[in-house]
């Protein structure tokens, strides 16, 4: 990321000068000679001899040619042709995985003077001292350091922090190159998919609802815009209404998963890494899939080649909410979207803490229209109020089991599963 100098007017280039020169500090050893100096030519003047005047102002002299110097070089006009680069690869970053930050400053002000040290925030190095190579050619330094982020954000590198002397190093300055960079770092997803199986909850066939003939396979309701040539008339005469040929995969249900986000950071980070899994999961099985949490809600499913990009990027940016009333708005806002749409329209899979009476009264509308999973979220024991939840869910048609938090994703999806595959041989 290139971070050219602004332009400002005279009085903003007087004011940022101004601002720049009051880090310019007399180093230990220039003090030492600056006062040596003043005193040397008072010596000097007192008793009557040139060659100490001399001498002192020499000390002096040298002192305000080194800030000179220094000055020079932060505001002089090569100052302004300075260029700070900074990438990261690979880029986004995954909590736990290691990145490569690289800074290279290209310009003639003092360069081969200058020591660089790098700000970055502590989550990209899970609060380890950053150690950075450096390697310097004829205009032109370079410094390469490793970041493992501890935490799924967005957090910031940069800016440069540049430290100038003069050649005798009687005087220093210290000041800030370049601007930020915003390094997003994902959560991590675990694949969920059994061995040579799919990770889909679809269950419609085996619940029942119809028995469909060879002639149903793979087959759905016609909507607008759809290939005349795709309508399975057999089908349709038998049925009374039109219905299409489609695959198997683009047979899957649209699947939503929904986050009730908590306020605390090892419940929060869990579950958005657990509800992000199940969305890639669902969505390498065939579905078309979004994830509703948070204040933002997507208004479409989606099964292209970015989808995952998008939930990826979505998750970085999810948020606990600031309170619980903002925290049950954004749950009730996502429960009115899924039930402003069609009844058995899709497949959800919620990830919930414990909720009250009318929290679960709201759940269980999902229930009512589609076929609802839900990950009931607990501690390291288990709660009444979350049992309560549990129980409440259940009874409104959910198929749903408890979720300790910090436990491995794959476990709490496949405790998931064998629940559904109870309920499942139950009902038959």
């Amino acid at each position: 990321m290139s971070t050219p100098r602004d332009r400002p007017g005279p009085g903003g280039a007087a004011a940022g000068l101004s601002a720049r020169l009051r880090t310019l500090r007399p180093t230990g050893r220039g003090s030492v000679l600056a006062v040596s100096g003043v005193a040397l030519a008072a010596l000097g003047v007192g008793i009557g001899v040139p060659a100490l005047v001399q001498a002192g102002l020499l000390a002096v002299l040298a002192v305000l040619a080194g800030a000179a110097t220094v000055v020079a070089d932060v505001a002089g006009p090569h100052r302004r042709a300075l260029r700070v680069t900074r990438t990261v690869h690979p880029h986004p970053v995954t909590v736990d995985e290691t990145a490569t930050v690289t800074i290279e400053v290209t310009g003639r002000a003092g360069l081969d003077r200058a020591r660089l040290s790098e700000r970055a925030a502590r989550e990209l190095s899970g609060g380890r001292p950053l150690r950075a190579k450096v390697t310097r050619s004829a205009n032109r330094v370079q410094l390469r350091y490793s970041i493992t982020p501890a935490r799924r954000g967005r957090w910031s590198a940069g800016p440069l922090q540049i430290h100038l002397r003069d050649v005798l190093g009687t005087v220093r300055w210290s000041g800030e190159l370049g601007s930020t960079r915003q390094v997003a770092v994902r959560p991590r997803v675990t694949p969920l998919h059994s061995a040579g199986g799919s990770a889909s909850l679809d269950t419609r066939a085996a619940l029942g609802s119809r028995s469909p003939s060879p002639d149903d396979t793979a087959l759905r309701d016609y909507r607008p815009g759809d290939d005349p040539r795709r309508v399975h008339w057999r089908s349709t005469a038998r049925r009374g209404e039109l219905v299409v040929r489609q695959d198997e995969r683009a047979g899957r249900r649209p699947a939503t998963v929904l986050l009730d986000l908590p306020a605390q950071d090892e419940p929060l980070e869990w579950t958005i890494a657990a509800g992000v899994s199940v969305a890639i999961s669902l969505l390498e099985s065939g579905h078309r899939v979004r994830m509703l949490a948070g204040a933002r809600l997507p208004d479409r499913h989606r099964s292209d080649e970015l989808a995952a990009e998008a939930m990826l990027d979505q998750a970085v940016d999810l948020v606990a909410p600031p309170d619980p009333v903002t925290g049950r708005r954004w749950l009730l806002a996502a429960i009115g979207d899924l039930t402003a749409r069609g009844a058995g329209s899709e497949l959800v899979v919620a990830i919930l803490g414990a909720s009250d009476p009318y929290a679960q009264a709201d759940l269980a509308r999902i229930a009512a229209v589609h076929d609802a999973w839900a990950m009931v979220r607990t501690g390291d024991e288990t709660t009444l109020p979350e049992e309560r939840t549990l129980q409440a869910l259940r009874r409104a048609g959910w198929t749903a089991s408890l979720a300790r938090t910090g436990e491995p994703v794959r476990t709490a999806w496949q405790r998931l599963r064998a629940t559904g595959d109870l309920a499942l041989g139950a009902h038959r």
